[in-house]
């Protein structure tokens, strides 16, 4: 199994990977498709579009943006390289004009209020986040209709590619990943234990050599744009305040907290445990961007992006003999760890519950700073499964589908545990009782048990139990 560094840590935009991110990407998709379709037979007239959100896209869609996420793919914008101005700019020249057009591609009529429909029916039988896209011919026959699944942390298949990847075995063996180049080729956390003893290599450095096949002497570089998006993100998020947006009137807190934080410095008024009000200040800065349509990276997931990215700056301005080669370990260990995650369970909150999506950032953050402050391997496995460990069951319920209650301080809390699993960890020798694969696996099962009000459809938890005001 291999999943890369930059498929798990992705630059995109909020509030959601899952909600946001992916039909975006499903909508850019979908129009390659269909030009594609059109360079064999071209179309005889204008076309008109159709779009249908289903599931959790439809329940918490209107609160993480789908709808316009949806309409920005279909105009040709991407995450990882929006202009928001000239999306802006874009979208409502569609809302006035009701055509889209694009190079490639004849005249497609849409009009987003009426084209674009939330079906609150049951879920689509792939996954509880699809979307149906067709291209309708001038007499509404159906020219081209695909549907879209967005798996998690961005990631999109068609529903062809879902039932193949479900219908492959789980892993291909060692010899036959070894044979596309990708030298530890490990599918779970024994595996990953086993190469690197027989090896005698690190978790940083069997991932670096993964890596290295396709990307070579680039992925230092890669890697350290990926911490500098992080970086730049907890920044921003320090310096921004005001009210959310999406009618909850949440206030931002990061910058007032921060400034109380610096003012403390260096005077006798702060407590032991002020540490943890920093690691909880970079991980609410992160969310507090994310919820604001900021520029955030997948970490795994946008619901879960300040984790990772608060837990490494604690590593940096916090702790002893930090470097940059640390950070790299950092992350690629925890993309090792997100890897397995992903592979073995999931990380979407709308098929496991928020334990998929904080509860996998703790556990690669977890596992980052073990190896950043010199862990062994068993000790870093250790630190993953204490952190997952301690967020199973943890349900997705977020207060009227916004990414914000309790979205943002469950970051700081899921960064918290991270930094005290890595600890625990590196006091003891690696042997533990509960293996990381069993926790994943525990995980795994839960989602599955779990109801679905509890599965970022906002119907039940804390989203149901608002104050009455």
């Amino acid at each position: 199994m291999f999943l890369s560094t930059f498929d798990i840590f992705k630059i995109g935009i909020g509030p959601s990977s899952s909600h946001t991110m992916g039909p975006m990407v499903a909508a850019a998709r979908f129009l390659d498709t269909l030009r594609a379709e059109l360079d064999q037979v071209p179309a005889q007239g204008p076309l008109h579009l159709r779009a249908s959100l289903h599931g959790s896209l439809a329940f918490t869609g209107k609160g993480h943006a789908t709808d316009r996420a949806v309409i920005l793919g279909l105009l040709g914008f991407l995450p990882h390289t929006i202009d928001p101005d000239a999306a802006e700019r874009t979208e409502a020249a569609l809302r006035a004009a009701g055509v889209i057009r694009l190079p490639g591609l004849p005249d497609l009529a849409f009009a987003p209020d009426t084209d674009l429909i939330f079906d609150y029916g049951p879920a689509l039988p792939g996954h509880a986040n699809g979307l149906i896209l067709a291209a309708l011919n001038p007499d509404r026959s159906v020219r081209l209709m695909q549907t879209y699944y967005s798996i998690g942390g961005g990631f999109v298949q068609t529903a062809e590619e879902l039932e193949t990847a479900r219908s492959r075995p789980q892993a291909a063996s060692d010899g036959e990943l070894a044979a596309r180049g990708h030298p530890y080729p490990f599918g779970n956390a024994a595996e990953m234990l086993a190469m690197g003893a027989a090896a005698g290599q690190s978790i940083a450095a069997m991932k670096r050599a993964n890596e290295a096949v396709a990307l070579g002497d680039t992925l230092d570089q890669r890697l350290d744009a990926i911490w500098a998006a992080m970086d730049g993100c907890i920044d921003r998020g320090l310096r921004q305040e005001g009210i959310l947006p999406g009618g909850l009137s949440v206030r931002r807190r990061a910058r007032s907290i921060h400034q109380q934080l610096l003012a403390e410095e260096g005077s006798n008024r702060a407590q032991p445990h002020v540490v943890t009000d920093w690691i909880s200040v970079y991980a609410m800065a992160v969310n507090e961007e994310n919820a604001a349509g900021g520029r955030v990276v997948t970490s795994p997931t946008n619901g879960a992006a300040g984790v990772v990215p608060a837990v490494i700056r604690y590593y940096r301005d916090h702790c002893h003999g930090a470097t940059q080669d640390g950070i790299r370990d950092f992350l690629l260990v925890a993309a090792a760890i997100g890897g397995l995650i992903k592979h073995n369970a999931s990380i979407s909150g709308a098929e496991v519950g928020c334990q998929g999506e904080v509860g996998s950032a703790s556990a690669m953050a977890a596992a980052g700073l073990c190896a950043a402050l010199g862990g062994t391997n068993a000790q870093i496995e250790n630190a993953a499964e204490i952190a997952l460990e301690h967020h199973l069951g943890m349900t997705c319920d977020p207060a009227k589908g916004l990414v914000q209650v309790p979205c943002i301080e469950r970051n700081g809390l899921g960064a918290i545990k991270a930094v005290s699993a890595a600890s625990l960890a590196l006091r003891g020798d690696g042997q533990h009782f509960m293996p990381l694969d069993n926790c994943i696996e525990t995980m795994r099962q839960t989602g599955i048990d779990m109801n679905l009000k509890y599965k970022e459809t906002s119907t039940g938890g804390l989203a149901v139990n608002l104050p009455e005001c």
